[in-house]
């Protein structure tokens, strides 16, 4: 039988900056992931198509961006696993140190294993382990407060600050090593950071609560054989599928695309035809579905800031910097610096407003179509010459993007755990992501048009259609609003 929290010794544990001390090991964990994370996507996508003779792979562009998206789209579609894994099997806390782990293999797979092989198990392996540690380490970071801990809100917001360091850090240091000496060592670099916050995470572990550690639904003895066998099958299904020529690095993201749309499909069905849910429940399901499409849509123009804002960064953007040229991966540090200035006036606006706040589908409209102007204010700039864009106008578009985020990612897990049903709060969650899943996805497919399509079309068209879909929301945000059933 588990202990019982303590829940009076917890709320006295302010050794973290007035917050319980096991926070500093999940924040120092989290913070070295992130770095990792975003330090290996920053070069990944220059890796795949520089060429030989500049240490890259040689892939062409339009596959590269498809590889970078499929990869993107099986992060997020790895938290299911993660998160069932954690549920039935491990609980957060072991599935998070083990997926850390993981991701420390993939990354030292990424920087000593050369060319395709090396590739593929990092990939993979990084795929899985970020899923599985992204799906559990909000949860751990609950299991340090009890449900009535005033410190909770700020305990996160401490978190998230964690995530954006890293997110910001990564870019920055694998870049520079890129640029110098090669991309091995940048991936060397990322698979260091994950070492360091392993071992850091690993000096605390003792310390964090059992509630951390709990099965929350245990799956029978009796039936792990069968779930084991089903395992190994659908991976020697994959390994044939390669091998046989089916699976290819060409056709991965509309793979990932197709089997994110059926889950997201069949999670949807069984939500809605299960007979514990009461009325109420199932409409506030059906409220989910318009919002899920919008974050689809929101996170296929996004996430293109490892694809074609890669792409239009190494070709067209101004990197000179008094004469030395800033590194590529730079670019991506941008967004996090704006994320860590922004979130904070995010929730003062929001709890000043208070009821008085926009409802959620509102916020979603508004993000969508945010995201849609992001893209139009590349039209100035499109199909200029080599380094024809100011770096400071892409300081700027990225400064939309964040506003745009803002308004709709942290809002979408928030709601999504309001709208859950009471027997699928995990499975809505896991709805979420699977639209960031999708999204990331089809960022891929996307990048592949940028490659033969005028600039000026590319980004007017997508810009459009954002604007349109959030437009539309906007004008049916009463009546999904209706559908929440009191959930703003």
């Amino acid at each position: 039988m588990s202990k019982v929290v303590d829940h009076a010794a917890v709320h006295e544990d302010r050794g973290f900056f007035g917050q319980p001390r096991s926070l500093a090991n999940i924040f120092g964990v989290e913070m070295w992931e992130r770095f990792s994370f975003y330090g290996m996507q920053g070069i990944l996508l220059l890796y795949l198509y520089f060429s030989v003779a500049d240490g890259g792979l040689g892939i062409p562009q339009t596959t590269a961006a498809g590889i970078v998206g499929a990869y993107g789209g099986g992060v997020y579609l790895s938290t299911i696993l993660g998160a069932w894994v954690a549920d039935r099997l491990l609980g957060s806390e072991r599935v998070l140190f083990y997926s850390a782990i993981v991701i420390m293999i993939g990354h030292i797979a990424l920087a000593v294993v050369p060319g395709v092989g090396g590739l593929t198990a990092g990939l993979i392996l990084v795929a899985v382990g970020s899923g599985g540690l992204k799906a559990n380490a909000t949860s751990v970071v609950g299991s340090l407060y009890a449900p009535d801990d005033p410190r909770r809100d700020a305990g996160f917001s401490l978190f998230y600050l964690g995530i954006n360091l890293g997110a910001f850090a990564g870019p920055i240091l694998t870049g520079l090593l890129q640029s110098t000496i090669g991309f091995h060592y940048g991936f060397g670099l990322a698979a260091v950071g994950m070492a360091i916050g392993l071992t850091q995470y690993s000096l605390g572990r003792k310390r964090l609560p059992d509630t951390a550690r709990q099965v929350p639904d245990p799956l029978p003895r009796s039936r792990w054989p069968g779930f084991a066998l089903g395992t190994i099958l659908a991976l020697a299904a994959i390994v044939v599928l390669v091998v046989t020529g089916v699976i290819t690095a060409s056709n991965l993201v509309t793979i990932v695309i197709a089997l994110t749309v059926a889950s997201a499909v069949a999670y949807f069905v069984v939500i809605l035809t299960n007979r514990q849910i009461t009325p109420v429940e199932r409409k506030r399901v059906y409220a989910f579905i318009p919002l899920f499409v919008a974050s689809a849509a929101f996170w296929s123009l996004y996430q293109q800031q490892f694809t074609v804002v890669t792409i239009y960064s190494d070709e067209r953007l101004n990197r000179d910097l008094f004469g030395w040229e800033m590194p590529v991966s730079w670019v991506q540090s941008i967004n996090p610096v704006f994320i860590i200035v922004l979130s904070g006036i995010f929730a003062a606006l929001w709890t000043k407003w208070g009821s008085k706040q926009p409802s959620t589908p509102m916020k979603f409209a508004v993000g969508t179509a945010v995201m849609g102007v992001a893209f139009l204010l590349f039209l100035p700039f499109a199909g200029g010459a080599v380094n024809s864009t100011p770096l400071l106008a892409m300081i700027g578009i990225l400064l939309v993007f964040t506003v745009a985020e803002l308004l709709l990612s942290p809002v979408g897990l928030s709601v999504a755990t309001k709208l859950a049903p009471a027997v699928f709060k995990t499975q809505m969650v896991a709805l979420f992501f699977l639209s960031v899943a999708l999204g990331s996805a089809v960022s891929g497919v996307l990048a592949t048009w940028y490659a033969t399509a005028p600039e000026r079309l590319y980004f007017g068209v997508l810009g459009g259609i954002a604007i349109v879909l959030g437009l539309m929301l906007a004008l049916i945000a009463r009546p999904v609003l209706r559908l929440m059933g009191g959930v703003r």
